[in-house]
């Protein structure tokens, strides 16, 4: 035993892509043991988006590290006897098959669970398991667009996909956050669970602002940029030498940053934006204003100056600034990660434990632990040679 949160916990994964992968990448990083279930000869579709990282697919690299690989035909019965022997074994089966298609394939969440009431079965679906979307096939753009989160993001003049698979990411967390409490109930009461988190629910969750806003007021709030709808003045504001964005977050900031960084007490009185509420409504003028006196400065003497008086700010990056970020590379974030092509860089988890560094474990070749699996599933060399000569399990 070891002192990692999840030490002794088995999950076992038929997933793919973004969101369950994503999930099962945390529970990997705390610690649990991740069997992920992928198909012979293609293995997680997500394995061939790119070949950014020396050869390899940037979205696999990033979310399968510290998992083992098995490659089954799920389509031929032996295929499915040896993912039931995986499930027996394990604490939790998680799933993000399209709909429909985990049942058909003899692998029903809701089934096993009933066959096994202490396992823990985690699905992420799109639209949920009823409701007149419940058949639908869902992807991150397409759940983005359905629940309008695309038209809150982008300019005035153009709605915008976020930068980042956000729906997928979302249902990941959510489902991660879903399985570590019902591990925790488990440890109590000794149930499991059946879990489901949709990516239509969760990407609603993150839109609660504006749905109030809409729901109390019967509107939509507009899209800004890097402005933000409901707080001025935050946005992005010129520099002798650039762009900073501030962001005056009350009333006391908004004097802090026009009387004290600005040098403008006149502007902080204006009665037009002496409140949030006032500046809200003259937000042309008030930005006008702020930028008028901000493009006097060098972005790092404006951003010291903030510093001081207590007002935020940040560089408006692009990814190599943060790939080159100080904040990571003093902070020592960076870990080396074994791959299929050798070694590449990754971040530390953001789950900070200061007794124990969480373990970032290699990105597995398609099918790299099957052999191994099979004989600790108890099948002896001629019956795994049979599975493997037949197709129905997949090596590396």
């Amino acid at each position: 035993m070891t002192d990692l949160p999840l030490d002794g916990v088995t999950v076992v994964s038929l997933e793919q892509a973004v969101a369950a992968p994503l999930a099962t990448r945390h529970l990997a990083d705390l610690g649990a043991r991740v069997i992920k279930i992928e198909r012979v000869g293609e293995g997680d579709f997500a394995r061939h988006y790119d070949r950014a990282v020396d050869g390899m697919a940037s979205h696999f690299v990033w979310l399968n590290r510290g998992k083992e690989s098995i490659a089954l035909d799920l389509k031929s019965r032996d295929g499915v006897a040896v993912a039931h022997r995986l499930i027996e074994s394990a604490d939790v089966f998680v799933q993000n098959s399209a709909p429909g298609a985990a049942a058909r394939l003899g692998l029903d969440p809701v089934a096993l669970a009933g066959a096994d009431p202490t396992l823990i079965t985690a699905s992420i679906t799109g639209y949920g398991d009823d409701g007149p979307f419940r058949d639908r096939k869902a992807y991150d753009l397409l759940i983005q667009a359905e629940t309008g989160l695309v038209s809150l993001t982008g300019t005035p003049d153009a709605a915008s996909k976020t930068g980042v698979p956000s729906s997928d990411i979302a249902a990941g967390m959510y489902l991660a956050q879903s399985i570590l409490a019902a591990l925790f109930r488990k440890a109590r009461t000794g149930r499991g669970a059946v879990l489901d988190v949709s990516m239509f629910d969760a990407t609603t969750e993150w839109i609660g602002h504006p749905m109030y806003v809409q729901m109390h007021t019967g509107e939509q709030l507009p899209r800004r940029g890097l402005g933000h709808a409901s707080i001025v003045p935050y946005d992005s504001y010129p520099t002798a030498d650039g762009q900073l964005l501030i962001g005056v977050q009350n009333d006391r900031g908004w004097r802090a940053l026009m009387a004290e960084v600005l040098e403008r007490p006149d502007v902080a009185d204006d009665p037009r934006f002496v409140s949030n509420t006032d500046r809200v409504a003259h937000r042309a003028e008030c930005d006008a204003a702020v930028a008028a006196e901000t493009v006097r400065f060098t972005g790092s003497d404006l951003s010291s100056r903030l510093e001081v008086a207590g007002v935020p700010s940040a560089v408006v990056n692009d990814v190599a600034g943060l790939v080159d970020h100080p904040q990571l590379s003093e902070r020592d974030r960076w870990r080396t990660v074994r791959t299929p092509v050798g070694p590449v860089q990754g971040l530390l988890p953001p789950m900070g434990f200061a007794d124990v560094e969480l373990p970032m474990g290699d990105v597995p070749a398609l099918g790299a632990h099957s052999r191994a699996l099979l004989t600790e599933l108890g099948y002896d060399a001629a019956a795994s040679e049979r599975l493997v000569s037949g197709g129905v399990v997949g090596v590396d």
